[in-house]
């Protein structure tokens, strides 16, 4: 479905589509996208530079709300790392549940943090799960109590001059390119962006993977284990990953942040 926030037209699952994503881990979902061909296996993900804080917490999935700031010099406007009310109205024109994604574009990201306990009351208050961003977050065991997940490149005890230079607009977090409105899905692994092209399909496809996989578990670990029937059973799936080659332009619908 399609709903109008603001002046942004964004695309949205449906619930139940997209209760069954959540409940996936990324690299089962990861597995059953590439069986789609809808972009090249090296994209579609963030590089492991960007760290799940607590991979403890339950995988995250909501729509991203982005913007970018910095950290190391101080806001021409002289205002507070916090005074940004227009930023948290912008937060509300994205549907829920929403990500936080704040691209630090200082030369050296990271040397102060943005979001912390304050930042991630707020944002659950706004129908916000979590917090990506390259640069630094902080309060750990505050935020983690709360629920909030974080994904970052680093961790700071300071604020530093953390302030936000702009929002609404195309980031890049560890060379993955995220837009305002994508279904970005994070846990301990790292995180990625959903194809909302073929999202509704993901389920069924992770589930029959899955059943797949118990199956290849079930015979290593049985007394039929061989090499021989080993390679034959390679050869079937490299035959399976050739068919499953993407290729630029065989889909019309173009997947969200597939950008690497």
């Amino acid at each position: 479905m399609r709903q109008t926030f603001s002046n942004m037209a964004i695309a949205t699952l449906s619930p139940a589509d997209f209760e069954q994503i959540r409940r996936l881990d990324t690299c089962t979902a990861s597995n059953a996208i590439e069986r789609f061909n809808v972009r090249l296996r090296n994209e579609g993900f963030a590089s492991g530079a960007i760290r799940c804080r607590f991979p403890h917490l339950p995988p995250m999935l909501g729509y991203a709300v982005t913007g970018r700031v910095r950290t190391s010099s101080p806001p021409m406007t002289g205002r507070c790392y916090f005074d940004r009310i227009d930023f948290w109205r912008h937060v509300t024109e994205i549907p829920s549940p929403r990500v936080i994604v704040l691209e630090d574009v200082d030369h050296l990201p990271g040397s102060g943090a943005m979001v912390g306990d304050i930042h991630a009351h707020i944002g659950l208050a706004l129908g916000c799960i979590g917090h990506i961003t390259n640069g630094a977050v902080r309060d750990l065991p505050a935020v983690e109590a709360a629920g909030f997940q974080l994904f970052s490149g680093r961790v700071a005890p300071s604020h530093a001059y953390a302030h936000i230079i702009e929002f609404g607009e195309p980031v890049m977090i560890g060379g993955l390119k995220i837009c305002p409105g994508d279904l970005i899905h994070g846990d301990k692994h790292g995180i990625q962006s959903i194809p909302l092209s073929i999202a509704s399909q993901i389920p069924k496809m992770a589930s029959e993977i899955a059943a797949q996989e118990q199956e290849l578990i079930a015979w290593c670990r049985s007394n039929q284990f061989s090499l021989e029937e080993l390679a034959a059973k390679m050869s079937s799936v490299s035959a399976e990953c050739v068919s499953n080659t993407y290729h630029p332009g065989s889909i019309d619908d173009k997947p969200t942040g597939e950008k690497r």
